[in-house]
C-alpha cells in the first residue's frame, strides 16, 4: 500500500491575500459593532500581538461581544454566502493552482486553520477540499452561538495535535503552507515545508 500524501493550507494570508475574519464578523453585526469590539478588546489585542497576553483568550472576547446570543443556524448561513464569495473573489489564483496540482498527483488536501468552519467548509466544499481542521465555534443547547469555541483555536501547536489526529497513526508524506508564526510547528512537521507570502506560492514541479 502506497504512503498517505496530504498537502495542508493554512487559509489566512496563504490561500488569501488577507484577514477573513474580521471581514466575516462585518456581515453578521456590521462595522460599527466590529469596530466597537475590537476597540474595547484592543488593549488586549495588544499585549497578546506582544506575547504577554492570550492571543485565544483575545479572539473569543471579541466573537463574544460580536456573536454570542446569535442563531447558530443564521450565522452558518452567513458563512455559507461568505465562503462563496470567498471562493468567487477572495483566493489566491496560486493556492488555486497548487491545491489542483495535488489534486491531479493524488494528494488528499486538508485546509487547517484558525479561521471558523461556518465558511471554510462552504470553501472547502466549492474547491474540492477533502478535510478542514479549523476553529469550531461552540453552540448552546438552544442553538445559539456562546461567542465560545468548541475545543482549541486552531494555531500553533493546535494545528500539529489535529493533523496527527488525521494522520490517524499511519505514515504520512506532508506538504503543508504557511504564512506566519502560528504556521511554524505545522512547517516544521512536514517533509515539503512552503512558506508564503500573501497567497503567493512558488509554483510546483510537475508529480512524478
Amino acid at each position: 500500500m502506497s504512503k498517505r500524501t496530504i498537502a495542508a493550507f493554512d487559509f489566512d494570508g496563504t490561500m488569501t491575500r488577507r484577514d477573513t475574519l474580521v471581514p466575516f464578523l462585518t456581515t453578521i453585526a456590521g462595522r460599527r459593532a466590529v469596530t466597537a469590539a475590537l476597540a474595547a478588546e484592543a488593549p488586549r489585542l495588544a499585549s497578546a500581538v506582544r506575547g504577554r497576553g492570550d492571543r485565544d483568550e483575545a479572539k473569543v472576547r471579541v466573537l463574544r461581544r460580536v456573536l454570542a446570543g446569535r442563531e447558530h443556524a443564521d450565522v452558518a448561513a452567513a458563512g455559507r454566502t461568505f465562503g462563496a464569495q470567498l471562493v468567487r473573489t477572495g483566493i489566491s489564483p496560486h493556492a488555486i493552482e497548487r491545491i489542483t496540482w495535488h489534486r491531479r498527483a493524488g494528494h488528499e488536501i486538508a485546509i487547517v486553520s484558525a479561521s471558523l468552519d461556518v465558511y471554510l467548509d462552504e470553501v472547502a466544499d466549492r474547491l474540492g477540499v477533502g478535510h478542514v481542521l479549523c476553529t469550531i465555534l461552540e453552540v448552546d443547547d438552544d442553538g445559539r452561538c456562546t461567542g465560545g469555541l468548541r475545543g482549541a483555536n486552531c494555531r500553533g501547536a493546535e494545528k500539529v495535535a489535529r493533523l496527527k489526529t488525521l494522520f490517524d497513526g499511519e505514515a504520512v508524506e506532508l506538504w503543508a503552507y504557511g504564512n506566519s508564526t502560528d504556521d511554524e510547528d505545522m512547517l516544521a512537521l512536514a517533509h515539503h515545508p512552503v512558506r508564503v507570502r500573501r497567497g503567493n506560492i512558488r509554483p510546483p514541479r510537475a508529480p512524478r
